[in-house]
């Protein structure tokens, strides 16, 4: 159990806690109102209690010292890898095509949310051994490798946006672990080079949202209309906005997945620019944090494990954000810890413990 003594306060990072705890209340209250038109307090009911489980989780991650996560290493990528197999095998499908869950007993689970968690945890492990290593293109091979084969698992599930969360999380960490800026920019070039290959392998859903995205209008009715939607709803929302629980664009459903996918098209809508601002403002301060606390860290384990999650924070805001102005190609990317979903609030949570975890020990203490 944690002595809540002084040097618990002091070690404590209360910015980054209580800006999160922030946002996940808003989620409860956006949930909400973007679900209760069409299920009642149903999607409201069990996010209060996937927000409750994520405290918990916060705090058991800040409980366990984060290098024990090194001596498990091998055996959380071993399980990474099985629980992404086990999406192929036995997962289900979802309306728009991709395979992300598995269920256990009653509870749904997508382990391509977990997924980005241990990679970072594993990926990090690799880059501190290859310290100084990491000098030719060639050095990076066995990087690649080791990030291929789960960025390689959740393509054949067709979940095109958070396979861009993988390559997110590697350019970051790439960059703190000293790799040269030419070898990075030789990577975004063999990407660009591979895209027309990428693309054969997409499902027409996947290739339908990147056409549309381009010019919405040339299929309104279909695929452009998430997008067109979504604008409405957030230009409708002004400075102030409608009301929580007045967004007609959310309430007579004319915004679809605005519980997940667009959560923040409702929040335009409903609290407008200022509103929009202020979540924004939340964002912004647990990334900056997590950038504190990588420059801070005691070990350059503790720096890469807290890149690779601001990375993967900053990615999934600048994507959802972006997808709901119209600005980005929807990828089905949720809003961290406001978003509906369990298994996504649960990584957002452990996400955030091994945050915390490297900020309280900084300094060698016992608690």
């Amino acid at each position: 159990m944690f002595t809540l003594d002084r040097k618990f306060f002091k070690n404590f990072d209360f910015t980054l806690f209580f800006s999160t705890l922030a946002l996940m209340i808003l989620s409860i209250i956006f949930v909400a109102s973007a679900s209760s038109a069409k299920s009642g307090n149903y999607y409201f009911t069990r996010q209060l209690v996937w927000v409750v489980g994520a405290v918990v989780v916060m705090f058991v991650t800040l409980k366990i010292d984060y290098n024990t996560f090194w001596k498990f290493s091998r055996l959380i990528y071993l399980a990474n890898i099985a629980l992404l197999l086990a999406v192929l095998a036995v997962g289900r499908t979802s309306k728009y095509g991709g395979t992300h869950w598995i269920w256990i007993g009653p509870i749904p689970l997508q382990p391509s949310e977990f997924s980005k968690v241990f990679t970072i945890l594993t990926l990090a492990k690799l880059l501190v051994q290859k310290e100084n290593k990491l000098n030719k293109f060639s050095d990076l091979f066995p990087v690649f490798f080791h990030i291929g084969i789960p960025f390689g698992l959740v393509i054949l599930q067709g979940d095109l946006g958070t396979a861009l969360v993988f390559i997110a999380i590697l350019f970051g960490m790439l960059f703190v672990a000293g790799v040269k800026v030419k070898h990075l920019a030789t990577l975004v070039g063999a990407g660009v080079a591979v895209m027309p290959v990428v693309w054969n392998f997409l499902k027409d859903y996947q290739k339908k949202r990147l056409i549309v995205f381009i010019n919405p209008e040339m299929d309104k009715l279909g695929a452009g209309w998430n997008i067109i939607q979504s604008k409405i709803a957030i230009g409708s929302g002004g400075i102030l906005g409608k009301g929580i629980f007045a967004g007609s664009q959310n309430r007579l459903e004319f915004l679809p997945e605005s519980h997940t996918d667009f959560i923040f098209s409702v929040i335009g809508e409903e609290v407008g620019f200022l509103g929009s601002g202020i979540v924004l403002l939340l964002f912004f301060i647990i990334i900056w944090r997590g950038i504190k606390i990588a420059g801070r860290a005691k070990d350059m384990y503790g720096v890469l494990i807290a890149i690779g999650i601001t990375s993967m924070f900053f990615f999934h805001v600048f994507e959802n954000v972006g997808m709901a102005l119209g600005i980005m190609p929807i990828t089905g990317i949720p809003l961290p810890f406001v978003s509906y979903g369990g298994s996504a609030m649960f990584t957002n949570a452990l996400s955030l413990g091994l945050l915390l975890n490297i900020y309280f020990r900084r300094q060698k203490i016992r608690f």
